[in-house]
């Protein structure tokens, strides 16, 4: 197939790109620049250099590119904060399914996240609503969410995957990254406000190896329309997840606490698993020392 994968070098996106090449797709893969460019060029695929908020550029880009399926994996993660990636979710989604919808492609396989649900005490499966009345600055993030899939779902075929938090190469958890800088106590780096969060507590987590988050997401090239929580098999509070973390990276772990917010639940990937995905990486436990 050809496919035009919007975000090629980001976490999800260099992987993803890989994969999709050693599958034999021909793929057409964006950046904001051109070191970027040539690293998308570099694992086998078209490189193409985009401003996804330029709507007249990235319809032409995928006018030029004639895909079969567009795959969304934009995102302003890495040194972005909450209202960039909002921006990017609302009007950079926008964007692409305008042009996707111009340029005749049926199929779109999007970026989401799996911490978006309103709050409970079991795991969110994928019919939980999402937390449409979270206040200010949750309330910010959710919306976001929301545009990209109201947006997403206008193409006949669209599948949304509700990435768990990502971990390994390229993510914020990693030997090196900002949870290894905050369980060091180094704050240095501007982002890593974001992680203060990062403590023992009761706040339930799902993670999802960030291969494994590019696996499925070529899997869902043949998955049926709707919404897929892609996540490992153990959501679990951070009284439980942290100390393993702070292991991995050789830090020493922060004092537990209690409490947690009611959307801190977690999700559960039964449905992701009913459609053939199974994670290389079963459980955060064994993956963060791996």
């Amino acid at each position: 197939m050809r496919i035009f994968v919007a975000g090629a070098t980001g976490a999800i996106g260099r992987p993803l790109v890989a994969a999709l090449v050693a599958a034999g797709h021909r793929v057409a893969g964006t950046s904001r620049t051109e070191a970027g460019v040539a690293a998308v060029r570099a694992l086998g695929a078209e490189g193409v250099r985009l401003d996804v908020f330029d709507a007249d550029a990235v319809g032409r880009a995928v006018a030029a590119a004639a895909p079969d399926v567009v795959v969304h994996q934009l995102t302003a993660l890495s040194g972005g904060t909450p209202a960039e990636n909002g921006r990017i979710r609302v009007a950079g989604t926008r964007n692409l399914v305008d042009a996707a919808l111009a340029a005749g492609v049926e199929r779109i396989v999007a970026q989401s996240i799996s911490w978006v649900y309103q709050p409970g005490d079991t795991p969110a499966d994928e019919a939980t609503p999402l937390d449409l009345g979270a206040p200010e600055p949750r309330a910010t993030t959710v919306a976001g969410v929301r545009a990209l899939e109201e947006a997403v779902a206008e193409l006949p075929q669209h599948v949304v995957l509700r990435y768990g938090l990502l971990y390994g190469p390229g993510t914020w958890y990693r030997r090196g990254g900002l949870a290894d800088a905050v369980l060091h106590g180094d704050t240095s780096d501007p982002a890593a406000g974001f992680m203060a969060n990062l403590v023992p507590n009761d706040a339930v987590a799902s993670f999802v190896h960030v291969d494994d988050a590019a696996r499925a997401t070529v899997e869902a090239l043949d998955w049926p329309s709707g919404t897929v929580n892609v996540v490992d098999d153990e959501p679990a509070p951070g009284r439980e997840w942290v100390p393993v973390l702070a292991a991995a990276v050789g830090a020493p772990a922060p004092a537990p606490v209690s409490g947690r917010a009611g959307w801190e639940r977690g999700a559960t990937n039964a449905l992701a698993r009913s459609l053939g995905w199974k994670p290389q990486h079963a459980a955060w436990r064994t993956g963060f020392g791996a």
